[in-house]
């Protein structure tokens, strides 16, 4: 499935938090709830510098996505995908995004951020999916 398909999309915003897989220096995997934005063409995060996953990412881009719901059988339901993660500089583009993500998680995003303006302290990349896997969404 191509991950511009409407039921991905559908399906993706529906949901509040994703599961990003990074890998550590050591070879193992390292797994954060994150917070995200989608659209057709990408998926778009913001983390703190210097935390683990961000240095993660910036030794080695590749990285897992996970969205998925349900607690049982055909219940169960999900997006898996697999991308690299392309840090955005600061521009129009990366202020529209912090600024969807804003409205998206509205108030709480503002309020840890102390205002709507994204701390100096923040990265947002885009991941470009490579490949997608789903399960449930017929």
């Amino acid at each position: 499935m191509n991950f511009a398909d409407p039921r991905i999309q559908q399906y993706l915003a529906g949901k509040e938090i994703v599961v990003l897989g990074t890998i550590n220096p050591d070879g193992s995997p390292l797994l954060t709830a994150m917070w995200f934005l989608h659209d057709p063409t990408a998926m778009t995060l913001i983390s703190v510098d210097n935390l683990r996953k961000v240095h993660n990412l910036r030794r080695d881009p590749r990285l897992h996505i996970l969205a998925e719901g349900g607690t049982r059988g055909a219940e169960i339901s999900g997006v898996a995908t697999l991308g690299r993660a392309e840090f955005l500089r600061d521009s129009p583009e990366r202020r529209e995004l912090a600024t969807r993500m804003l409205d998206k998680y509205h108030p709480h995003l503002a309020e840890y951020w102390g205002g709507r303006t994204m701390p100096a302290n923040r990265v947002m990349w885009r991941v470009v999916p490579q490949q997608v896997r789903t399960w449930g969404l017929d």
